[in-house]
């Protein structure tokens, strides 16, 4: 289990200084001046000592000489820059070297301290430092605060699962600086799955499996559903190891999301980076992820539950419609795999494929509204025919109420609106018509032409498409009948027998 809570309640009171060199009278000097002056110090004779050093523990400011066996001061100071961005680096050298000191400070160092030193320079230098790095924490933590709120407010409002962990995900590798984030979710059958996660681009590229948990490893591991936070060789045990065999995970933290006392799930960071270790800080705006998290991926869940609850009542009332007639039976699914290919014909994306082919489900919703005796052999009358006309309108009614099913009204409202204005409810012309009504204008129209009917028997395929093509420009959309035209075959090869259609045309 993780130690770190002894060694934070230290490193909170006391700031912590490394002192580096390789001339031990001078670090015997300094330790002992600085601990005076109330710092927590320790010391190393060079860089790669520093380095252990700090991998066993964590340091406000570093000082370090620029000329060590081993590792020298600027291969420490570019090292540490890079693993441990927010330590203060300070660097001492000699007269002969102050150019290369200066060099240092573009390169990150915060100051330089020149040999031989007052002890009272040095400790005014390490104060002005730590008072650095604490203002640059203060207005960190200040953006962080205003960063998480932010998206604790885009989190709270949103009811898409896929918007939630987009979120989450974002934030966590921006505020946590991972390699990998990951979220786990229980699939609500006792098991936990991987549900999204973000991976650093480089990192990604050309690897398979980088930053995939062993979900029962870290379960085995979790008490009293406490945050994990694991370094170095026991961090990588919670890996699967990817196919890049010199990928080696080096540090992880792993969050139980938690709703009413249930834990649905696990946001996860992980570093591949050497000498990188996520701090508490990181792991505390983990933390405040996760739980902004747990109650909207529970409202996301119930609300997509509710979703499918009116979704399959809607295509039940649709399907149950189609057999309140032997003439009508199967016509909606065929109007839905139909207008569901041309679509893809005209390369929509596929959130509106999904609303074409969900709109050719519910095409014909309203007729619920439409007394059945409509549906006679022979023409109808003219009032008859008027009373018809309103199914559309009625079907916009019906779904009106359910928010969800919104994107779908234009199409179940406008289908049978024509190209040239002439169609109805509204007399809509051209692209003023959605694309999703014109697509299932022309579905609607051939499954009609080629199903049997109270009054007449289906038209061969070769007949209603001569009629598809004659009426592109006037009651279709030209592009829409040449999409058709060139898929209508693959719709044959999958649906050979088809029949049926929706009730009486005029």
């Amino acid at each position: 289990m993780d130690t770190g809570q002894a060694e934070l309640h230290v490193h909170e009171e006391t700031p912590r200084v490394l002192v580096v060199d390789d001339e031990k009278v001078i670090r015997e000097i300094l330790a002992d001046f600085l601990s005076m002056e109330g710092f927590w110090v320790r010391t190393a004779e060079d860089g790669t000592a520093a380095l252990a050093e700090m991998s066993r523990h964590s340091y406000d400011l570093v000082i370090s000489d620029l000329k060590m066996p081993r590792m020298g001061g600027l291969e420490l100071l570019e090292t540490v820059s890079r693993t441990n961005p927010n330590v203060v680096m300070v660097i001492m050298t000699g007269f002969g070297t102050v150019e290369t000191a200066i060099d240092a400070m573009k390169k990150g160092a915060y100051d330089y301290i020149l040999k031989p030193f007052k002890v009272e320079e040095v400790v005014h230098i390490v104060q002005r430092g730590l008072e650095k790095r604490r203002l640059a924490a203060e207005n960190v933590r200040l953006r962080e605060a205003i960063s998480l709120y932010k998206v604790s407010e885009a989190i709270a409002q949103s009811l898409s699962l896929d918007e939630v962990f987009d979120t989450v995900l974002d934030t966590a590798m921006v505020e946590s600086a991972a390699d990998v984030v990951t979220v786990l979710v229980d699939d609500r059958e006792g098991s936990y799955v991987e549900r999204s996660r973000r991976v650093r681009g480089d990192l990604a590229a050309g690897r398979i499996g980088v930053g995939s948990l062993d979900v029962p490893a870290i379960l085995s591991h979790f008490q009293d559903d406490r945050p994990l936070r694991f370094h170095g060789p026991k961090a990588d045990r919670f890996v699967r190891t990817s196919e890049d065999e010199s990928l080696r995970a080096r540090s992880i933290v792993s969050i139980p999301m938690r709703i009413q006392g249930r834990t649905i799930g696990f946001l996860n960071a992980i570093s591949y980076t050497e000498g990188r270790k996520f701090d508490e800080g990181q792991r505390k705006v983990l933390s405040i992820l996760a739980n902004r998290a747990s109650a909207s991926i529970e409202n996301a869940r119930l609300y997509e539950d509710l979703k499918a609850t009116f979704q399959q009542t809607i295509h039940g009332l649709a399907r149950a419609l189609d057999k309140m007639d032997r003439y009508t039976a199967g016509h909606s699914d065929r109007v839905t795999h139909l207008a569901a290919i041309v679509a893809k014909k005209l390369v929509l994306p596929h959130p509106e494929i999904e609303v074409v082919r969900q709109s050719g489900l519910m095409h014909d919703i309203g007729k619920i509204g439409v007394h059945a005796n409509l549906n006679k052999p022979g023409k109808l009358s003219q009032e008859e025919y008027e009373i018809f006309k309103l199914h559309p309108v009625y079907g916009r009614e019906i779904l009106d109420p359910i928010k969800f099913l919104h994107p779908l009204i234009p199409g179940v409202h406008m289908h049978h609106e024509r190209w040239d204005g002439r169609g109805y409810p509204l007399g809509r012309k051209g692209t003023d018509i959605p694309l999703s009504a014109r697509i299932l204008a022309v579905a609607d129209t051939y499954d009609a032409m080629t199903s049997d009917r109270a009054y007449r028997r289906a038209l061969p395929h070769e007949v209603a498409m001569t009629e598809l093509e004659r009426c592109a420009g006037s009651q279709f959309d030209p592009e829409c009948v040449a999409a058709f035209s060139s898929s209508i075959d693959e719709y044959r090869d999958s649906q050979p027998g088809a029949d049926g259609e929706d009730g009486p045309e005029k």
